[in-house]
């Protein structure tokens, strides 16, 4: 069987899809996957799967281009005359979903999340969620990352009619992420922040909060980790300076900062379903997360981690403070608590079969 993959970033699908590629591999199935170009390329060819290099904006929506990527999963699609096809984010949802439509392709869809643009509302997000509805209007199946987007998109604004399943989010790796002793107890106190460094991620909420624990808390340690998205480089580099926080830029193996940390921080707005959370609770780290969907699925309030709400900076240090005045043991408890969560609930060998499932399924 022939599957084409449409994504629209190459670091995201070897890490969270890895596991998918190879058990397709194992099949003997011809893989295609179409991907801009980056730093993971080669790992994803190193699997066996044969790429298209495919170029588009992440962010814009300029017609011109948004009718070149359409044109080009036109032209990819009638090329590999694939027999199944299998996109991942907003773009290659809609214009892959338009381009299998029209050769008669069953497509294979996952909602990873609203995305900025339909959670902020207005114009351009009922003129996404249009898209939506053309794109997946064949699909053989939409998966969704959590229970609350499906609602949005089949019950409150009626934008899926094709058959639909809720999956945990891409899973995660029980084996690569294994539990992990907890740091010992040295006197101080590490907190990990891991993501895009931009506004829907909650970096201003969490500068503000990093500058008002430190201040009370001294001993306690804020580390950074991930890339610019937007103009955040001066005020990150100001925190820095001023020792509110360390600045680890973007790297690969995430795994050993969780290890050496107390627990992590996500102050995101919105999310599919949060993969730095589910690898946190794995490794069996506490979390510090804002309430909203896509995070607070991922561990159990006051048992696994503290939510605090979205958008709200004081809340958050709040929630910082209950974690710091916590006793050593509980913090522990906690995050083995994490770990027995995900494994019920996240192991991504769950989502893997879901895939097999309805890729070998016939039509």
């Amino acid at each position: 069987m022939k599957v084409l993959i449409l994504g629209n970033y190459d670091m995201g699908l070897y890490k969270f899809r890895r596991e998918l590629l190879e058990e397709l591999m194992k099949k003997k199935h011809e893989v295609y996957v179409s991907i801009p170009d980056g730093e993971y390329i080669q790992r994803i060819k190193d699997i066996g799967c044969k790429v298209i290099l495919t170029e588009f904006n992440r962010r814009g929506m300029n017609p011109f281009a948004e009718q070149k990527l359409y044109i080009t999963y036109c032209n990819i699609i009638k090329k590999i005359k694939p027999d199944k096809v299998l996109t991942y984010t907003v773009k290659p949802n809609i214009y892959g979903g338009l381009a299998a439509r029209k050769y008669h392709v069953p497509q294979i869809a996952n909602i990873t999340g609203l995305g900025t643009v339909i959670e902020n509302g207005g114009r351009k997000s009922n003129m996404i969620l249009r898209l939506y509805q053309k794109g997946l209007s064949n699909a053989q199946v939409v998966f969704f990352q959590n229970q609350t987007n499906y609602d949005y998109f089949c019950n409150q604004r009626q934008i899926v009619k094709s058959r639909t399943i809720v999956i945990p989010g891409s899973g995660v790796n029980l084996t690569q992420h294994k539990l992990e002793p907890y740091p010992v107890n040295n006197g101080e106190l590490v907190f990990l922040v891991i993501g895009r460094i931009m506004r829907d991620k909650g970096i201003d909420e969490l500068l503000y909060a990093a500058e008002r624990i430190k201040k009370e808390y001294p001993w306690v340690i804020f580390k950074l980790i991930g890339s610019y998205d937007e103009g955040y480089q001066h005020k990150v580099n100001e925190a820095e300076n001023k020792g509110f926080i360390e600045f680890l830029g973007q790297q690969d193996d995430v795994h050993s900062f969780i290890k050496n940390s107390h627990a992590t921080i996500s102050a995101s707005y919105h999310e599919g379903m949060s993969n730095v959370l589910q690898e946190t609770a794995a490794a069996g780290r506490p979390v510090i997360a804002t309430d909203v969907p896509g995070s607070i699925e991922t561990f159990e309030p006051y048992i696994s981690g503290i939510p605090f709400k979205s958008h709200d900076a004081d809340d958050l240090v709040r929630a910082l403070k209950e974690f710091i005045e916590l006793p050593y043991e509980k913090k522990a408890e906690m995050g083995i608590a994490g770990r027995k969560h995900v494994e019920k609930v996240f192991d991504r060998q769950i989502v893997v079969d879901k895939y097999l499932e309805e890729i070998e399924k016939e039509g």
